[in-house]
């Protein structure tokens, strides 16, 4: 029986310092709504959605389409990359896709991160057999989960998200089978 997760990744948002709070731009609710449009054609059951309020705001269309509140999982909240903010985040976030288990005080490496994201993932393949699921994310935790399934998707793949982005991975049990991109650039 197949099953199909949309993970979504979140819209542009206004950079704040409150990483949990920070808001969709004017941009970013515009995508959004073409994110709800994109995901009304594809029988959405249930919607997840990391703690991130940009995260929320980006599948929230489609939540109220199918009549459902979103639902809250934690392990779909984007990486920690590090304890305080980096000086150089290019650097910083090359160092810790070179290196598995390497990270930077008070973070998360890509094999902490990684676990943390599958265990979520895979309860809810368990949990929703056979069903359309989307995941309101952030762009580093939705390459890690992908790259867990296939490792052709790594940080090259990540360096090209766009903001949002949406991928339809479709799985037998906990087989990856097939991935699709549905997003559709302007």
């Amino acid at each position: 029986m197949r099953t199909n997760l949309y993970l979504v990744r979140h819209a542009h948002s206004t950079y704040t310092p409150d990483e949990l709070g920070r808001p969709l731009s004017e941009r970013g609710f515009v995508d959004s709504t073409t994110v709800t449009e994109l995901l009304k054609k594809e029988a959405i059951d249930y919607v997840y959605a990391s703690p991130y309020k940009r995260a929320m705001q980006t599948v929230d269309g489609i939540a109220n389409y199918i009549g459902q509140e979103f639902q809250i999982e934690n392990h779909f909240k984007e990486r920690v990359l590090a304890e305080k903010p980096v000086e150089d985040f290019t650097a910083a976030i090359t160092k810790v896709w070179e290196e598995d288990d390497f990270n930077w005080n008070g973070g998360e490496s890509n094999r902490m991160a990684q676990k943390r994201g599958v265990i979520a993932t895979l309860q809810l393949l368990n949990k929703h057999e056979g069903k359309n699921i989307v995941i309101g994310t952030h762009g580093n935790i939705m390459v890690l989960i992908m790259n867990y399934f296939d490792h052709q998707y790594g940080f090259d793949f990540w360096k090209k998200l766009e903001m949002p982005d949406i991928y339809k991975l479709s799985f037998n049990g906990t087989n990856l089978i097939d991935v699709q991109r549905i997003w559709e650039t302007s």
